[in-house]
């Protein structure tokens, strides 16, 4: 409190998230853009910018290949336009990954042959594309890896292999996105030709910020330390954003660009481009972010939204289809995983579900979609559990897999998918306990009805950007409920809260169902809670985003 000047409640919040040091708090609260890692960090960036500056040079076709996310999106488009600025032809290529083949980069490289490309870069892929990338030395391509995955025991032979996360990395930032190393290859690039006095003209990185910000946040990258940094200062560009493509999308999510937060990027803008990856052609998304013509922007844009109309709609089949089989097996949930597969699921919609079975039950789910004797499996765990490690023990049953240890994908064959559950389940029942799939709420700070005022909000304004491994404070308290709850929008529950001589609402999304246990006015209930600034009808006033409730043991 003394050395920063801010609120008890926010000093608790940061003594709550085990900051070692008050130097460590410092470059939370205050880093900026000069303290970002050297990317000449990186062991292999030195080889990496001598094959681009030699391409650059002697005017060969670059081929951009990028994975089918809005990671890989933003870094493809990211790539294509800076190294279009400086002069280069470059193309872009991202996969249609419905067609569940076991590896993507063949085709990729059969483009760039055709194209006459020379080089081709990888953006958020590629580390494990061992086999294919030692095939593409007879094709006289070469190629560069920046990726962010887990690596595999046997690395790809390449020009270079820019990923933070290789066991023998010097790069402090284990948690850049692919994105975020794509925009480090970019700043390496303009201090090597800045340095060699090659510039015609200035090059401002600042203005790609907007796209490592969406990538890395819909990627769910840490925003700790270097990122946090590069998301803080890619939002004030992606606010001011010169993407009209971007901008159109925006304007048909009904967002107020000028305002978008983290929260509005993930739930908004990342589904509707992560939309092309799953159903259609994910190309259009790379497309979007580079487009410069107005008309044709709202056309796409306008494109991608019934992508995501058309997503919802195969969400909520294969997610009813989904419950339904934990429904009628409840014995499920007596194991410590869930390995559930099917072969009328859209395989490029399982990752979402995968992710929200995961929160539902709090144990690592697996989902398995068959087409054709193969599976695309996706996999999402929690903390006391990572996944690489356990999907190495199951190698043997598995095509392939890769990803990070919280969130994986895979590819196996439909006879290989029993005694690979069987296996799997039996490493979780050893490795997780009981209390390890309970699921559980991390409490920040308690907080009184008094210190909920507009000076506090702009107090914890200073922790923002919020998002994942720096999610937005959980406070709690004790309060008397005044009325008895109110079911609003037919699944949320509004609830009237009073403590002393304040009176204050909260809003509790998706909890209607526990309107019955709380039902009475005058108790006092024990409350989890988010303070956000709700603004109607032009005024503003201080709302609480209830997390969970509980009605106060003993009363």
């Amino acid at each position: 409190m003394k050395e920063f000047n801010i609120h008890p409640v926010t000093a608790q919040v940061l003594a709550s998230r085990d900051f070692p040091t008050l130097e460590e708090i410092h470059k939370f609260l205050y880093a900026k853009l000069p303290q970002l890692h050297d990317p000449r960090l990186f062991p292999d960036m030195e080889n990496a910018v001598k094959r681009v500056c030699r391409a650059l040079d002697e005017k060969e076709t670059i081929l951009i290949y990028g994975d089918n996310d809005v990671d890989g999106m933003t870094g493809t488009a990211l790539l294509t336009e800076f190294l279009r600025y400086l002069g280069a032809r470059v193309l872009y290529y991202l996969p249609n990954r419905n067609s569940l083949q076991s590896s993507l980069m063949q085709d990729a490289l059969g483009y760039a042959s055709s194209q006459g490309c020379t080089l081709l870069i990888t953006v958020d892929c590629g580390i494990t594309a061992t086999t294919e990338i030692d095939a593409a030395a007879l094709s006289r391509i070469d190629i560069i890896i920046t990726d962010h995955h887990e690596p595999t025991d046997r690395l790809p032979h390449c020009v270079a292999t820019l990923n933070p996360k290789l066991l023998a990395s010097t790069y402090p930032n284990r948690d850049l996105t692919g994105v975020g190393v794509a925009f480090k290859l970019a700043h390496a690039i303009t201090g090597h030709l800045s340095a060699e006095g090659k510039f015609s003209k200035k090059v401002d990185l600042k203005r790609y910020l907007d796209l490592v910000a969406l990538g890395t946040i819909a990627d769910m990258g840490s925003l700790l330390g270097e990122n946090r940094i590069l998301v803080r200062y890619g939002l004030r560009e992606l606010r001011q954003t010169r993407r009209i493509g971007l901008a159109k999308l925006c304007h048909i999510c009904e967002l107020q660009i000028s305002e978008a937060t983290p929260i509005d990027i993930a739930s908004k803008v990342a589904p509707r481009l992560n939309s092309l990856g799953r159903i259609a052609d994910p190309t259009k998304g790379v497309e979007l972010l580079l487009i410069r013509d107005a008309t044709q922007a709202e056309a796409l844009a306008k494109e991608l939204d019934l992508n995501n109309i058309e997503r919802q709609r195969i969400e909520r089949k294969d997610a009813e289809d989904l419950e339904a089989q934990i429904i009628y097996s409840p014995e499920l949930l007596s194991q410590k995983a869930i390995v559930l597969y099917s072969d009328s699921w859209h395989p490029g919609i399982i990752p979402i579900l995968t992710a929200r079975i995961t929160k539902q039950y709090n144990r690592p789910t697996l989902l398995i979609a068959i087409d054709q004797g193969l599976g695309k499996g996706s996999a999402r765990t929690i903390p006391e559990f990572p996944l690489l490690p356990h999907l190495k023990e199951c190698a043997d049953l598995l095509e392939n897999f890769g990803g990070h240890d919280f969130a994986a994908g895979f590819t196996i064959k439909e006879q290989n998918i029993a005694i690979f559950k069987e296996r799997f389940c039996n490493i979780a029942a050893k490795a997780l306990e009981e209390r390890d799939i309970h699921p559980k709420i991390k409490l920040d700070a308690p907080v009184a009805f008094r210190d909920l005022t507009f000076d506090f909000m702009e107090s914890l304004n200073l922790l923002e950007p919020f998002g994942n491994e720096n999610p937005a404070p959980i406070l709690y308290c004790e309060a008397k409920q005044i009325w008895p709850p109110k079911i609003v929008g037919g699944v949320h529950l509004k609830l009237y809260l009073e403590q002393g001589d304040r009176m204050l609402e909260g809003i509790a999304f998706h909890m209607a169902e526990r309107r019955p246990y709380i039902s009475k006015k005058g108790l006092i209930l024990e409350v989890a809670f988010t303070p956000h600034v709700n603004f109607f009808l032009n005024k503003s006033s201080i709302q609480l985003h209830i997390r969970d409730v509980r009605i106060k043991p003993g009363t």
